[in-house]
């Protein structure tokens, strides 16, 4: 940015940025990451992971730098080595395919999402039609529709409504990949109730915490923001989500990206308020260099907007606390 666009801004002293709280990892992703990370203590490198261990490049690649092997199938592993299965599980073919490979086995899969598997199996006993909201192709929903393959059925969004078709309209329920925007899954739902009147609603609600937490704090501050800035890789659905949420909840202007040096000085042009937040796989040095990045160019008045307060952890994987060290174990 050129110096006299910095004096043109700070003349007003109105440069401000308003940083999301709560943002950035959730209890599973912390969760996941440390498992492979005592994975490499416990075990020794290298230390295959099943897919990317979350969906965030900077994990990614921190892990691969520490002895962490990334790989899209348990067929990829050499036998008997040790895997690791990613936050956002698997299916229970795959963990067939690892016990036929004798893989030592860590499950990093978020609780949340196992709580959603267990569902989807509960229903499936009951000869339940399952429709399951969520995006094609997301490991998530191929790991939660292989729990019950004859009894799942894809709902891509409201537009997919129309192509639904069930057995019974009386034995109908929705189950949703856990990483969505609220309003859109509320939005499918709506739409499949009007096809199906008798649609059943999970026993408790699958879109995670963290998900809900990040997009309620984007929304409070949209409104204030000439831009938001989410912090977070292309391939992770939350992070995704959080830019639409931005803009419909009156941002002017919102992109995503995965560091700082992927920011346009273009998009401050005429801006006085920045928000700021990241998706829940982002470690929050990346938040840390983009508030730097800003600060540099006139952006140093950082006001946090809180709107929950998480506190919740999950413990690592029994595997894994099988064979730590004692003192290793939290």
């Amino acid at each position: 940015m050129s110096t006299e666009h910095q004096s043109e801004h700070t003349g007003d002293g109105a440069l401000r940025v308003l940083l999301a709280k709560p943002r950035g990892y959730c209890a599973g992703v912390d969760r996941a990451v440390v498992a492979v990370e005592k994975a490499l203590e416990t075990y020794g490198a290298p230390v295959y992971v099943r897919k990317e261990i979350v969906h965030n490049r900077h994990v990614v690649t921190t892990l691969a730098e520490r002895g962490a092997v990334f790989v899209d199938e348990t067929d990829q592993v050499p036998e008997g080595a040790t895997v690791v299965f990613s936050a956002h599980g698997v299916s229970p073919a795959v963990h067939a395919q690892a016990a036929a490979r004798e893989l030592r086995t860590v499950d990093a899969t978020c609780p949340l999402v196992t709580k959603v598997h267990q569902e989807a199996k509960r229903f499936a006993r009951d000869d339940y039609d399952i429709l399951l909201i969520g995006h094609e192709g997301h490991e998530e929903v191929e790991g939660t529709a292989g729990e019950a393959p004859d009894h799942v059925q894809l709902v891509d969004g409201p537009s997919a409504v129309a192509g639904v078709t069930v057995r019974d309209p009386e034995k109908v329920i929705w189950l949703s990949q856990t990483t969505l925007s609220v309003d859109e899954t509320l939005e499918t739902v709506r739409a499949l109730r009007e096809r199906f009147p008798s649609l059943a609603d999970p026993p408790s609600d699958d879109i995670c915490y963290a998900t809900q937490n990040r997009q309620v704090a984007v929304k409070q501050m949209a409104p204030e923001c000439d831009l938001v800035l989410v912090v977070g890789s292309r391939n992770s659905s939350n992070s995704v989500r959080l830019v639409e949420v931005a803009l419909q909840a009156g941002a002017k202007d919102s992109h995503l990206v995965d560091h700082c040096g992927e920011i346009d000085e273009a998009w401050l042009e005429g801006v006085t308020t920045v928000g700021v937040t990241s998706g829940a796989s982002v470690p929050e040095i990346l938040v840390g260099d983009v508030l730097h990045w800003l600060a540099e160019r006139g952006w140093a008045d950082v006001e946090e907007i809180t709107t929950a307060n998480e506190k919740l952890t999950f413990s690592l994987p029994r595997e894994l606390k099988r064979d730590m060290a004692p003192q290793s174990v939290r």
